[in-house]
């Protein structure tokens, strides 16, 4: 087989890409090639998906007549086994070979297992894709799951937390820091966050780990590190994901943490790009070069790779780690450094508690905004930001700001006409708050 395009992933990044290709090129061969079963879906939606909230068809990222209506071969159920730059083909599991014109690889991340004594027993799971919660979902009803243990309080533990405490099975959560979603909030804010859960009947484990899985052959509980036990039918491990880097190492790319990428997610080979959850894409808050695994940064830098793929020169102007979502009821949103750094030096934190939530904004001695978190209170998200975005000073609106009625007035009318109608592109826009 042949492809003009050949893309590695099925998922943000590759139907990004994709769509962009095909705005530059309507006629040149395009091959999808995914590892799961299923088309290209919204991964943040896998818990609607146990909670019994969404259907398969109902989170797909694009529906199946797509890839007909853009003349796109989608290869599902299939894994990339190598790839060789030098001949401009890649080895399928399947043991066939697709050679190609451009490639995009977009492998994503895989979960961070600890070493946990028993963690080979049934009843062990992750949770970072359809598979995992189809596996989940049978295995609850199977087994009648009434208790399970999540490690993590993470952004992967809390989706996970809320979909089985939806189910009606009683969760235990084991974080090794000191409160919940601890990338993304502040103690502040995670103390707020744990009166929340609590209140749904989660019960919360800080500053503990798990050392061992109780059970002859499949789970019965979990033995934490100060040696209390757990009862549970079932574990979730949820740490997190690192980059897939295999693919781009074995290929003889430049890899750091992620595969290193330039402002055009060209990688160290002329003919081979990258973007998502194994790229180390520009972060604008940062200034630097940094693995970003969210899924607007995927879309957005999949779609700058394609323009490129395609001839039309497109650079990305870089996007940040940014997070909208509900769990247990609680609305949160937060970018950039919503966590202050270990040196927060020359910076100015602003911060609200309300009976209504918490807004806090991060300011550099520039009077630019480079980070932000509010919980509760998102209604003025988008707004902020587009001026976090667009590096804009805001100084003088500062004393503002934080009001629950902040808005476009307040800025001046320059900057209201840049964020009504100013490009982004490139970039990740306030809209990308409401998926």
């Amino acid at each position: 087989m042949k492809a003009d395009y050949l893309i590695v992933g099925c998922s943000a990044g590759g139907i990004g890409a994709a769509e962009a290709i095909r705005e530059v090129d309507r006629d040149g061969s395009i091959v999808i090639v995914g590892e799961e079963p299923y088309l290209a879906y919204s991964r943040p939606m896998i818990a609607k998906y146990l909670s019994g909230q969404k259907t398969v068809e109902k989170i797909l990222f694009r529906r199946p007549e797509f890839y007909a209506n853009n003349n796109i071969t989608c290869l599902t159920d299939t894994k990339v086994e190598a790839v060789n730059t030098a001949t401009h083909e890649v080895s399928l599991s399947n043991g066939e070979k697709i050679s190609y014109g451009k490639l995009l690889l977009a492998p994503g991340g895989k979960p961070i297992v600890p070493p946990i004594d028993g963690s080979n027993k049934a009843g062990v799971f992750n949770f970072i894709n359809m598979k995992d919660a189809v596996l989940i979902d049978g295995y609850v009803k199977a087994e009648n799951v009434k208790k399970a243990v999540i490690i993590g309080g993470g952004l992967i533990g809390m989706s996970a937390a809320d979909a089985l405490t939806k189910l009606g099975i009683e969760v235990d959560i084991i974080e090794l820091k000191g409160h919940i979603l601890n990338t993304i909030l502040d103690e502040a804010a995670g103390k707020i966050a744990a009166q929340t859960v609590t209140s749904y009947g989660v019960k919360l484990n800080t500053g503990r780990t798990v050392s061992k899985v109780l059970g002859l052959h499949k789970v019965a509980g979990v033995e934490l590190d100060n040696g209390h036990q757990i009862e549970s039918q079932m574990l979730v491990i949820a740490i997190g994901v690192i980059p897939r880097t295999e693919l781009f190492k074995a290929a003889g790319l430049e890899v750091n943490r992620g595969v290193v990428v330039n402002d055009n997610m060209r990688t160290s080979n002329p003919d081979v790009y990258a973007c998502g959850d194994a790229c180390e894409s520009f972060d604008f808050i940062y200034n630097s070069r940094r693995v970003t695994p969210i899924w607007p940064n995927a879309y957005i830098g999949g779609r700058i790779a394609g323009y490129n793929m395609a001839g039309m020169d497109t650079t990305y102007h870089g996007g940040t780690v940014m997070n909208s979502l509900n769990y247990f009821g609680m609305d949160i949103a937060t970018a950039g450094m919503s966590v202050l750094p270990p040196d927060a030096s020359g910076l100015e934190v602003l911060s609200t508690l309300t009976a209504n939530g918490y807004k806090k904004l991060v300011l550099n001695a520039e009077g630019k905004i480079v980070g932000m978190l509010t919980l509760g209170e998102t209604d003025t998200a988008g707004i902020i930001f587009g001026l976090m975005r667009d590096q804009s000073d805001v100084r003088p609106i500062k004393d503002n700001i934080l009001n629950e009625n902040f808005g476009l007035a307040y800025l001046s009318a320059d900057s209201r006409e840049e964020h009504l109608h100013g490009n982004t592109s490139g970039r990740v826009a306030p809209a990308d708050f409401k998926h």
